[in-house]
Formats: structure tokens, sequence, C-alpha cells
């Protein structure tokens, strides 16, 4: 901190002025030949610009060597920045393909160990060993200033996986009975990889148009939960039940709207009181569940995003998990939440993503409903709603699969805040 500036007194001769001025400019010590002299007093003057020099630590620099580059920037994601993964603090600097430099500020907290990883801004863009597995922690716990590290491969959209890590999928049935719409559904379940070898009982998430979720062979893509799944359960996140639900093709819009909107009158609630009244109970029934509303939840896109909203608004004592993907809202902008108000208020969690790029009002209305939902005096500050916005984000699967993983750690194995 640099020291104040004398300033000139009446009491202050000119000779003692000039010395207390080079003493104080230069930093060196002023020695005096006896105590008697006229400049005793500034002694404690001394002594207290001496302890406020501070002594600068020694920075630290990486070198990151990387083979398999591309136009993705690192970061460094560490203890030093609570484990953020695009944190612009610790963007790495490229000096040219495949290498990367990035020198840590001065400060204490760069003192001690440091433990990282490397990353292309997200969990699901971390670095892998050259056989596709996770890598440990790394630790920097050394004098060095300058440490060489080496990353042989980057994960991309949370690929590539483990096929023995691939949840096991089941068929429930080709034409599952849906008495409320008087109709029948292909209805699937994707189970943990080492379900039937292990006891343990699993949250549920029940998803709408499961042609578009692991279907190699769909006509729009799919959101390949199957191999983001296998990823997950290497990182501790994958140990739950999907119970995936077919759409009703031309009939899709018409089940998944929930009363009277643009799209005219809607068979919604009967499709959500299908999934409370008759289909859960089954699945319940049928595998080892957590059947409790903390670990149950409810989600899709588009439409079947919409209706995810409407199922956790009417029915909070089921779902306690809402996974919302680019919701519908245009069809019905003023959603009411009066429903909201019948209940003892439970701690909800809804994961709301949009896109910039898919249409003019969808970021306005899903950051509108958020702010509703948050505050609402009836829910007493129990719904927690974490809000993703991918600026080029368009209206396809592609997106959605980028965010379903994020979406399922947040939701289900995470105690952070919104």
């Amino acid at each position: 901190m640099p020291s104040p500036t004398p300033r000139k007194s009446d009491s202050d001769p000119p000779n003692l002025l000039k010395e207390k001025q080079d003493f104080i400019l230069s930093g060196t010590k002023l020695i005096f030949g006896n105590t008697g002299s006229p400049f005793h007093h500034l002694r404690p003057m001394i002594s207290e610009v001496s302890s406020s020099i501070h002594i600068p630590t020694r920075t630290k620099k990486i070198v990151l060597q990387t083979p398999e580059d591309d136009e993705r920037p690192v970061y460094l994601s560490g203890n030093f920045n609570n484990w953020a993964t695009q944190d612009y603090r610790f963007k790495m600097k490229k000096i040219e393909s495949g290498k990367y430099e990035f020198n840590f500020p001065e400060g204490p907290e760069f003192d001690g160990e440091l433990i990282y990883k490397f990353t292309k801004g997200d969990w699901s863009e971390v670095e892998i060993d050259r056989y596709g597995n996770r890598t440990p922690n790394r630790h920097w716990n050394d004098d060095k200033t300058v440490k060489i590290e080496k990353v042989a491969k980057w994960r991309k959209n949370w690929l590539p996986y483990r096929p023995s890590q691939l949840p096991q999928i089941h068929l429930i049935s080709e034409e599952f009975q849906i008495p409320q719409l008087n109709k029948t559904r292909k209805i699937w379940a994707l189970l943990p990889h080492d379900y039937q070898t292990s006891t343990e009982h699993y949250p549920v998430l029940y998803l709408h148009d499961a042609q578009n979720l692991f279907n190699e062979n769909a006509e729009f893509g799919n959101w390949q939960i199957d191999k983001k799944l296998a990823v997950m359960s290497d990182y501790g996140i994958g140990k739950i039940i999907i119970i995936a639900v077919e759409h009703g093709e031309k009939e899709r819009v018409q089940e998944y709207n929930v009363g009277k909107t643009l799209l005219g009158q809607g068979h919604g609630k009967q499709y959500i009181r299908f999934i409370t009244d008759t289909l859960k109970p089954f699945v319940d029934k049928t595998y080892r569940t957590k059947p409790e509303r903390d670990f149950t939840g409810i989600g899709g896109s588009s439409m079947g995003g919409l209706v995810s909203i409407f199922s956790g608004l009417i029915y909070p004592e089921v779902f306690g998990k809402l996974m919302v993907f680019s919701p519908s809202l245009w069809v019905i902008p003023k959603i009411k939440l009066g429903f909201l108000d019948f209940f003892e208020p439970q701690e909800t969690r809804i994961y709301l993503y949009a896109g910039g790029d898919e249409s003019e009002t969808m970021v306005d209305h899903v950051t509108k409903l958020r702010k509703r939902l948050v505050k609402r005096e009836s829910l007493q500050g129990k719904m927690k709603v974490r809000l993703s916005i991918n600026e080029k984000g368009k209206h396809n699967e592609s997106y959605w699969s980028d965010e379903f993983p994020k979406a399922i750690e947040w939701l289900f194995f995470s105690d952070k805040p919104e």
C-alpha cells in the first residue's frame, strides 16, 4: 500500500521535512546518531511503514499439452474457484495447437495445495484418459513454480461412454392401457446398468416423447439418454430409473395440451392423471423405486415441457422434481398458479431451460415464469428454480440432449441452491 505524502506543518523545520519525505518515499530505514536527535519521534512511523510492506508470493504457472485439440477453449476448475467449469478468470491462454498456459494470480489462496481438473467449459467436456475413462483430480502441492500437465482426450457432449455402463432398457408394454383416455401407449423403462445385481431403490423420472429419447432412427434426432446415463454412472449421478412414455403421434399436441389454450381444448389433465393414478402405482409395484415425491420427477421438451409444468402444479404432492426444456408457454402465456395455494408448501425443484435461438418469446416466457414461481408468497420460498439459458440454443433434440445430464444432476444428485 503506498505511503501517504507528508503534509508540511509549521512545526516542521525545512531539513526535517525533507528527511521525512526521503524516508517515506524511498522506504529505507533511517539511522539516528543519538536518542536526543530531533528525529527520534519518527521511530514509530518507521515501524509502521516497515510492517505494511507486502512480500509478494511466488506466482505459479501451468503448462498444458494435449494432442487432441479443437476450437473449444480450456478452463481450470478446482478448489480455488469452487469447481466452477466455465470460470473466465481461469481460462487458459492458447499458445499454439495443443499447448496452453495459465499464470495463477498472486494471493494466499494459491499458496497451499491446488486440486483441479481441465475442462472445455463443462463437466460434459471434461478431460479423460486415452481409453475414454474419467481421470482422478490433479494435485499440486510442491514448491515448484511451473507445472507441466498432459491431457490425452476430452469428452464431447458427455461422450464417449463405456458400453458396460449402459442402462438396461426394458419394454414395459407395447400397448399399456390408458383408461383415462381410453387408449394404449408403448412405454419403456431404463434401469441402472447394475439393477439386477443390486438391492438399491432408485428415484424415478417420467419422460414424455419416448420416441426421441434413445432411438437412433428417430426422425428428428434423439437425446441419447442411454449413452448419457452410461457416462453419468461413472460420476455417481446415473443411478435413476427413467420411465419413457411414447407420444400419440397425431394426438400428441392434444394430449399434452392442458385445459383450454390457444390450441383449443386439450386432454392434458387426463394424460397427467394417467401417470399419477395408473402408471406410477404400476412402476412402484414392479420396480425398486423410491416412491416419495422427493424422489419422483417428470419432464419433457416443448409441449412435453408444458405438460410437465402442469403436472407439478396440479399434483405437487406427487412430483418434487420438474425437468422443463423449451416449454411451449406461448399457447398459454399466463399460467395460473392457484393450484399451489391448496397444498402445504414443500420443497420443489424445477430445472428450466431455454434456447435464445428458438423463438422471439421463449427466453422471455421462461424468465417470467421463474420469477412468478420464486416470488409467490404461498410457496414460502420453497420453490427452487434453476434457469439455464443457451443463447445459441435451437428448438431441437441436440440441445435438449446437452442439457439432460446437467438437469439430472441438479434435480436428483445435488444440494446446490439455484
